[in-house]
């Protein structure tokens, strides 16, 4: 039974009293649960403060990147082994806003990734297609190529206990979402190649989430799917009660 995971992804925004404020809001409302794993990921610089409010929660702390480098000449990047020291367990990786915005390809997600796992962080790989790409007929081979965008470089089994959160782009910050349906059959299709790629058991067992424009009035549906493993919240995890909605519409029975 794979346990469901809420993540939510904070983006850039809020000043370090925002961020305090969000994340005793959070531990506030968010009710602990051992069947539901609950992460947030603030932006780097607020990593500390919210860590100390989230202490003994229970919430997971994470980051939103992480260079592809260890600690170096590296300006600018931050090394996945600072993030560990700062008290993080997960990265995300591969966001479509790093891939649009700062030209983040495979080739450079593949060596966070590894960077990630040597340091001992769960990472978040973000896969998915943008509106032109699902018009044109592309979504499963640009889904299937992000991920063998990792595996064809650091090898068939180097997922480790990584998530793998499709976020269809054309439903990110946009209000529309994917039908539940259409994100069960993507969660399918990304679950199959898993398992041509790491086995059939590995596959069964990753956890797999939705990252486009989940909110409390659709989780629920899309969580109820088979290969719906939880979701990587935007908007919504900036409203405390917003995000303990979709926690709790995470909790099965």
């Amino acid at each position: 039974m794979r346990t469901p995971l809420i993540a939510g992804n904070w983006k850039m925004n809020g000043l370090r009293r925002d961020a305090e404020a969000l994340a005793r809001d959070v531990a506030a409302a968010v009710t602990a649960s051992e069947g539901v794993e609950v992460l947030v990921c603030p932006p780097f610089v607020h990593l500390d403060a919210v860590g100390v409010v989230l202490a003994d929660s229970g919430i997971s702390l994470g980051a939103q990147n992480c260079a592809d480098a260890g600690q170096g000449a590296r300006t600018g990047e931050v090394a996945a082994d600072m993030l560990v020291d700062m008290g993080a367990t997960h990265v995300i990786l591969g966001h479509s806003e790093r891939r649009e915005f700062y030209g983040e390809d495979d080739g450079l997600v593949a060596g966070r990734y590894r960077q990630a796992l040597e340091a001992g962080l769960t990472p978040v790989l973000c896969v998915g297609e943008t509106l032109s790409e699902r018009d044109a007929g592309q979504t499963e081979a640009v889904v299937a190529g992000q991920i063998r965008g990792i595996t064809d470089r650091l090898g068939a089994d180097s997922l480790g206990p990584g998530v793998i959160a499709y976020e269809p782009v054309w439903a990110i910050g946009t209000g529309r979402t994917a039908s539940a349906e259409q994100a069960q059959a993507m969660h399918a299709f990304i679950r199959a190649q898993l398992a041509g790629i790491e086995g059939e058991s590995a596959a069964s067992a990753r956890r797999l989430l939705y990252g486009g424009s989940m909110k409390p009035g659709n989780a629920a549906e899309l969580l109820a799917m088979d290969d719906v493993d939880g979701g990587l919240i935007g908007g919504a995890s900036l409203d405390a009660g917003d995000f303990a909605a979709i926690c709790a519409a995470a909790t099965r029975d």
